[in-house]
Parts: C-alpha cells; structure tokens; sequence
C-alpha cells in the first residue's frame, strides 16, 4: 500500500477513536437505576420490516481487562433483503451490569459502514462498541453486508455483469444502519425487560453522514445525533475532490507533501490573526486573502534537497484551494480550506528515478472508477478538469437521492423533539467544513431562520483541526455526546464546545468552541493557552 493509502487508512481507523472518544467524560446520570440482565439466552428475535432473518446467536462475554471492556452479551444478527441476496451482520452488545438506560448506535468511516479498529476481518465487534460498553451503553455496529474495507467498495461496488449494485449501494447509504437501529431496540428491550430511555447516534466522517441520514430519511430513529464532520453531500464533494489530482496532470506539476507544507504554514501565518497558538490557528479559512504567488521564487530545504518554489507549484496550491470550475469560471464545489494539510486529497509519489507522479487518494478515485465510469482500471490520469465537472454532474444525477444527504428538511426529526450536535474542524482535509457550513444555512432557509434552527440543530466550527480530531494543530473537542445527552434530557442546549490539545512546547490548550457563526476571540489579557482568555463574538 502507498503511503497515501496508509495514511488515510490510519486517519479512518483513528475516526472511531475519535467518535468514542467524543463519550468520554462526565457521564450524567442515568435516566433509571443501574440495570442488570437476565443471560444471553432470554434474548428474543427480532422483526426487520423488508428485511428476513437468517440467524441470530448469543454469547456471553466476561470483562475483557485488555480492551477495559466490561461484561457484557453479545448478540449476533444476520439478514437479508429478499431480491439483492445480500447476507448482513449485525453486532449488537448489552451490559450485564451497569446498564444506564440508553442505546447507542455507531457510526463508520470511508466505505465501512460501522468503522473497524485493528484487524478488519474481525467486523463489527471491534468498532466503537467496547467504549460505548465502557459507558454503559447497549450498542450497536453492522457491516452492512459489504464487509469492512474503509478504503475501497471493490469488493462489493460492481456485479458480476459490470452494473452498480444498488442493493448494497442502498444498504451502506441508509438502510443497514436503519435494520441495525430496529433490530437492536428490540434487543435490547427483550433483554432488560424494557425499552431504552433515550437512543443516541455516535459518528463521525461517514458516521456523521449516517446520523444526518437517519434524522432525514428515519426520523424517529434517535432522540439525539451528534455529527461529526459529516460526509453529506456524497455525490458531490467525492468526486471533486478529485480536483487535486486533476489540477497536477494538467499542469505537469506535482508538489512533495514537504512542499505543500510550506504553502499551508505560509497561510496560516498569514490568516491566524494573531492567534499563534499551537503553532498558529485559523478562525475564518473562507476570508483568508493569503496568495501562494508570494511564494515563488523562494528557496527551501525540503525532501533533504534545496528547492525552489515555482510559478506552476504556486497555480497548482491555487486552484486546489479554489475548488473545480467549470470551464466558464464557475466554481461547481468548494476547495480545500486554507490552513488544511494539502497531500492527504493531492497525494504524489516518485519513482526510483526522482520523476514524480499523482497517487490519488482511493476513496475518492474508487468512487469516480466504480460508480461513474463503471470500470474499475480506468486511468484516473487521464481525467481533465472539463470531464472531471461532467463527472460530478453524472454523478449528482444517479447517486443524489440514494447517497447525498443533503435534504434540509428536518420538520419530523425537530417535532419529534429530536436534537443534534454537529461540529467541523476547520481544517479538514479530508472532508471540506465549507459543505457542512453550506447545508447548515440550508436548513436554516428551510427550518425558519437561525434560532428555529438552534433550537434542535447546532453546529460547531473548530479552528485548526483535522478530519475528525486527527491531523491539525488545534484544540479537538471534547465531551460532546455528554453535551448531547444533557441537551436531550435536561433541555440544556451548548453555547460551546470544550476543546483541548496537548503541545510537546506549549504542554495543555484549552479552548472553547464557539456555536457557529461566532468565533472564539482573545480577551486582550490572560493565557492565550487558556479557554478562560477568551470569549465567543461575530
């Protein structure tokens, strides 16, 4: 695998990290006393509407010290839907002690519908389960019968006569977290003798996008979803974020990692407003003014050589900052936000003869070789800027209803009384704030202005940080399901989000994360290290 290619796969095992990490924390108090269940085999099968049932099996399990996983049943669940001859696995685990009275649903990342940690042959039940477990929680992961490959759908995009699988499309898109939500109520309440007080959706990347899915298409659901750096938007921003790639086969040019580095420290630099900590933070990366043409001409020490930055490697940053355009100027997508690491979506490789090449990142270049040009050698290199925009078209056009996410209408989930918590880092470089950003004044167009909004849906914007907490310099928040949950069941809306990082110079750095479209700004005095120094203004 190249470098990209583990890379990213490190960043998407770190998502679920990331989401479980979001429980820890002050957890509230239960909504009924601590519970205990009767064994495994008092469990009874479930009903799935448009679904069959082809097992299910039961096992106890003793506290895990290793892992810091309590005792628990673990309930294992296979179904199909008849005519797609899919075979999906469900994991649904219950406290045998300790229980808090909630349910919690997780989340995936890339092309894995409930994220895998470690070996990923060993499915679901090495997702964020065991830190759910660890919290009292009975949860549950699916594999959503495509296995468990972030990376890649090859294995299960196309059937055997080359058209698109639409049944297991369908599945990773919405239905198998649906099936797995139904399904595990039902578990749950035949295993304690009564229902989940509140349920709750867990998820970050792909994860965020199921929980916005649910809220859209499945509204009663979950009475709470938090949203991390949500991939709405699917059929668009995946494709375009081929952009970067196209850009360097059409300019012939292809910057080192070490390069692009220069031309984001320079921004940051140039934009962070003399918040410098951390090494420098952007608050608003849309208004950032920094031109990478001030850069050419400028000697650096990079990939153990001396190199100079050219004209051509300042117009690549350019236009993948931008964003694609149509061939009339028109921007079709955003660009990635200034202040993000640039080579996790504009990733080059060089051979043993120092020429350099584009190695796109493969859960970008799959979608387009799969499920646009339904050919899974296609030459992605030969992609021009022209056909990459028909592509994104193309693919709006087949995958918006099945895939997108991006319905604004969220009328049943607010009347159901449902909430959620949804927070972007702002440098993202893998799935860009700026679509989150947009589908949030979406819903606040149709939902009846900000505060209609605010009242069941708030958004978080966090400076400086990478995909799902991994990557960037800024503070990662903290505690949100808490937050969540205490919004949901104490009417305790967040004004903020708390956040923190660790720095090898600066030691602990705490901040505050503003509700979206409010950012944090220095009080004039104190520890700019300290959430206490600042306060949240327009």
């Amino acid at each position: 695998m190249r470098k990209s290619g583990q890379r990213l796969l490190s960043i998407l095992a770190a998502v679920g990290t990331a989401a479980a990490m979001a429980v820890q924390g002050a957890v509230l108090a239960s909504p009924a006393s601590a519970a205990t269940g009767t064994g495994c085999g008092s469990v009874a099968q479930p009903t799935v509407a448009g679904a069959t049932i082809q097992s299910m099996s039961t096992a106890d399990k003793g506290a895990d010290l290793l892992l810091n996983v309590p005792a628990h049943c673990e309930v294992t669940l296979y179904l199909t839907h008849p005519g797609d001859g899919d075979k999906v696995q469900v994991a649904v685990w219950l406290p045998t002690n300790g229980w808090n009275g909630r349910f919690q649903g997780t989340g995936g990342g890339g092309y894995a519908a409930s994220l895998q940690l470690g070996d990923l042959s060993l499915g679901p039940n090495v997702s964020t389960l065991p830190s759910a477990v660890q919290e009292g929680y009975a949860a549950a992961a699916t594999d959503a019968g495509i296995g468990f490959n972030p990376l890649s759908p090859t294995a299960w995009a196309l059937k055997a006569d080359g058209t698109v699988n639409t049944g297991l499309l369908t599945n990773f898109a919405h239905r198998s977290i649906h099936d797995m939500t139904v399904a595990a109520k039902q578990i749950v309440a035949s295993f304690y003798g009564r229902q989940a007080s509140y349920s709750y959706w867990n998820g970050c990347s792909t994860g965020g996008r199921q929980g916005m899915m649910e809220a859209q298409r499945y509204p009663g659901d979950y009475d709470g979803i938090m949203a991390s750096a949500p991939a709405i938007n699917w059929d668009t921003f995946v494709p375009a974020e081929l952009w970067p790639q196209v850009v360097m086969n059409d300019l012939k040019t292809y910057p080192s990692a070490c390069k692009f580095k220069v031309f984001t420290d320079a921004a940051i630099a140039a934009c962070n407003g003399g918040d410098t900590v951390a090494g420098g933070l952007i608050s608003q990366p849309e208004t950032c003014g920094f031109d990478p043409k001030s850069l050419i001409g400028k000697v650096i020490f990079c990939d153990l050589t001396f190199q100079t930055i050219t004209a051509k490697d300042a117009e690549v940053v350019r236009r993948i900052w931008e964003g694609p355009t149509s061939a009339d100027g028109q921007q079709v997508w955003y660009g990635l936000p200034k202040g993000a690491a640039i080579d996790m979506v504009a990733g080059t490789t060089s051979d043993l003869l120092g020429r350099r090449s584009g190695s796109p990142n493969s859960l970008i270049a799959d979608w387009v070789r799969y499920f646009l040009l339904k050919q899974p050698s296609a030459d992605i290199a030969a992609v021009t800027p022209t056909q990459l925009v028909s592509l994104i078209g193309q693919s709006q056009a087949e995958y918006k209803e099945v895939i997108g996410t991006g319905d604004p209408d969220l009328t049943a989930f607010k009347n159901r009384g449902g909430k959620i918590l949804g927070w972007h880092g702002l440098a993202d470089q893998l799935i860009f704030p700026q679509g989150t950003v947009d589908y949030y004044k979406r819903v606040q167009n149709t939902m009846g202005g900000a505060a209609s909004t605010n009242d069941f849906y708030r958004l978080f914007l966090a400076p400086g940080v990478g995909h799902c907490g991994i990557g960037g310099n800024g503070p990662v928040p903290t505690n949100v399901l808490a937050s969540l949950v205490n919004w949901v069941e104490n009417g305790q809306a967040p004004a903020t989000l708390t956040s923190s990082t660790t720095s090898l110079t600066e030691g602990t750095i705490t901040r505050n994360i503003c509700l979206y479209p409010e950012v944090a700004r220095y009080n004039g005095q104190g520890d700019r290290k300290l959430a206490s120094s600042y306060h949240c203004a327009a």
